[in-house]
């Protein structure tokens, strides 16, 4: 059996013919099953505004699922920072890790994670994406031992240390992880176009800390393992739809099913593709030769797989099978 370190990203997918309860308690399984197939973590992207994602109030979906599992590590993948005060989050993931001991990440991203009118009802100036490694200094000072604001204490929080990843799909946070010395989360599930400029330049520049001594790279990579391989085309099929759909609907319209039958049939079909680019298809088999040749050739320390499914019970049964053809902890690897 092949063995390398497996995560999951969770974005609490609401199916068209689910609810968001439905999605929360599909989230819980998902994570019972990934922790009693030894995954490394699961993380949960905050979103706003999408109705296919139901992830938006990160930590308190952590909470949940936390309390619902025993050992599987949880955290954000990521907590847009921009959209909120470092004291804020310092508090929630504070008080998660008083909750968890040992199992809580905090990974940050600096992208709003929305559109700029709901960005604009999350009350954040416009200036917020600039003060981004500013920002993630003050975080981690929060949780540190000693405050970096005078009088100022997350409680809960400080103390914590909470692990902090940089996330991102650009130079710009490869080369704020490297400075920072942070572990580095890229976005290839879904923006390929950098992934490996990226990691050069972050293993290039990566400058020791007490947190991360070597650097650490995650790459994301969709995954669709099914019991047969023409199982797995339908549902990648399924897949590009939803994200049809989702890109190119406007405001409360949704685009009807003729609808994403032409945007497929039209040039505008390379852009919902270029985001599948790095997708593991087919049998556990497949998708475990996959997911090795990828970690090859990125170097990636871990995957963090995104597996597409119409259903929550369908993600599980993906989850399932790839632990039948790789030991997710990687402990052989």
């Amino acid at each position: 059996m092949k063995s390398f370190p497996l995560s999951i990203l969770d974005l609490a997918a609401v199916g068209r013919e689910e609810t968001i309860a439905e999605s929360f308690a599909g989230s819980v399984e998902l994570a019972r099953a990934a922790e009693r197939a030894g995954y490394v973590r699961i993380w949960y992207a905050e979103h706003h505004n999408i109705p296919s994602i139901a992830s938006s109030a990160t930590a308190v979906l952590i909470a949940h699922v936390a309390a619902n599992t025993e050992t599987i590590r949880l955290g954000s993948g990521g907590v847009m920072l921009p959209n909120h005060s470092p004291l804020v989050i310092a508090e929630q993931f504070g008080t998660l890790a008083e909750l968890h001991p040992g199992r809580i990440d905090l990974g940050l991203g600096r992208a709003p994670g929305t559109d700029q009118v709901t960005w604009r009802a999350l009350r954040r100036d416009a200036l917020a994406s600039d003060r981004f490694p500013q920002d993630v200094v003050e975080l981690q000072g929060l949780l540190s031992d000693k405050s970096p604001l005078p009088g100022i204490h997350a409680i809960p929080g400080e103390g914590t240390h909470v692990p902090l990843y940089i996330l991102g799909s650009s130079l710009f946070g490869a080369q704020l992880a490297a400075e920072l010395g942070l572990p580095y989360g890229f976005a290839s599930h879904f923006a390929p176009q950098a992934l490996f400029d990226a990691i050069a330049v972050y293993r290039q520049g990566f400058k020791p800390s007490l947190q991360q001594p070597e650097p650490y790279v995650i790459a994301g990579v969709g995954v669709i393992a099914a019991e047969s391989a023409e199982e797995a085309a339908l549902q990648l099929e399924a897949t590009r739809r939803a994200r049809a759909r989702s890109l190119f609907s406007r405001g409360d319209r949704r685009l009807t099913s003729e609808e994403v039958d032409a945007v497929l049939a039209s040039p505008r079909a390379a852009v919902v593709d270029e985001m599948l680019t790095y997708t593991a298809t087919g049998t556990a088999e497949d998708v475990a030769a996959y997911l090795e040749d990828f970690r090859r050739r990125t170097g990636a320390d871990e995957l963090m797989t995104v597996h597409y499914a119409t259903t929550a019970a369908g993600r599980v049964r993906s989850v399932e099978l790839l632990a039948g053809a790789v030991d997710p902890a990687g402990i052989g690897a």
